[in-house]
């Protein structure tokens, strides 16, 4: 079979970033043709003219719709994509020179259905981005399974950095209309057919994620209560680490209360953690300023997460929330 590549983008009110997305690909070490595909999602802001800068030098393709997501946005994308194989990255990613090269040697070596990479921060990015980054992949952390664990058999891409073949979306149709959790609802809904995922290590891109708090907390929030819509339509995937959140801020509000009864210890284990977390923080990106803004992001990860998490799995989950 051939691999041929067709990388479907989704773009809502972000054209800048989307701009150097496209650089990016202009500049890898990649000699087949592929193609972009570019879905405008509903946008207030036009990405249509960035598109058009990119003519002469990337096989682009632009299209508009009305808003419905960016799961139903990527399934526009894959139905008018004419490759074996298609590449899915959200809008703020940047991506190495070689990963093209490292995702087609991957795949010739040991095919799979549909691949996921994991995640890094660019020198570029901010110090709250890469601290943001940190929370979202570090073993601290919750995030440690976006792409460090090797030994995963069974690897649950993630839609920032996602390939799915031609044949593989055609028996599962592609994303749902789920607005939070719908690659992982792809997996589920893949691996039913008996069709393999695997993580490609080496095929990473730099991913900007959101640039302040407030829209951090507000994305957790949406893991936070898939994850019990996940849950109940595949009773097998629950794991007692989806409860962490949620008991890291019930432990805090136990601590809260013991500390005004005079016990101190609880909150002092907090205290612990957040040196360690800061420790690990500076250790890995060598920057005091981003083990600071760790400590903040890694607290509204948690928060997020799990209030998230317990509003659903306790209040109900309606899926107009998604």
């Amino acid at each position: 079979m051939s691999l041929t590549f067709s990388i479907i983008v989704p773009v809502y009110n972000r054209p800048a970033e989307l701009q150097e997305l496209l650089v990016s690909l202009t500049e890898q070490n990649f000699e087949d043709n592929y193609e972009v595909i570019v879905v405008e999602d509903g946008s207030e802001t036009s990405a249509e003219s960035i598109v058009d800068n990119f003519h002469d030098r990337l096989n682009i393709f632009y299209f508009y719709k009305d808003n419905s997501g960016a799961g139903l946005s990527r399934n526009y994308g894959m139905q008018r994509a004419s490759k074996s194989y298609y590449i899915i990255l959200d809008s703020d990613v940047i991506v190495p020179p070689n990963y093209l090269s490292i995702v087609k040697n991957r795949l010739e070596k040991k095919y799979t259905d549909a691949y996921g990479g994991p995640d890094a921060a660019h020198e570029s990015f901010t110090a709250l981005q890469k601290a943001i980054n940190f929370s979202m992949t570090s073993f601290i952390t919750t995030g440690g399974i976006r792409g460090k664990m090797k030994g995963l058999e069974k690897f649950q891409p993630r839609s920032f950095n996602l390939g799915i073949s031609r044949e593989a979306f055609q028996l599962t149709g592609g994303f749902s209309n789920w607005k939070t959790g719908e690659d992982i609802d792809l997996t589920f809904r893949l691996w039913k057919l008996n069709l393999q995922t695997q993580l490609i290590p080496e095929a990473f891109v730099y991913h900007k994620r959101r640039s302040t708090l407030k829209q951090f907390f507000k994305q957790t929030y949406g893991f936070g209560k898939a994850r019990p819509r996940l849950n109940n339509k595949y009773p097998g995937s629950a794991k007692l680490t989806y409860w962490f959140p949620s008991l890291f801020l019930i432990g805090i509000a136990i601590s809260g209360i013991l500390l005004v009864l005079g016990f101190r210890l609880p909150i002092y284990a907090y205290l612990c953690y957040i040196l360690v977390l800061f420790i690990v923080a500076l250790q890995q990106t060598k920057s005091i300023s981003v083990a600071l803004w760790s400590i903040l992001t890694s607290i509204t990860q948690f928060c997020g997460y799990g209030l998230g998490f317990i509003n659903a799995r306790f209040f109900g989950n309606k899926p107009s929330s998604f």
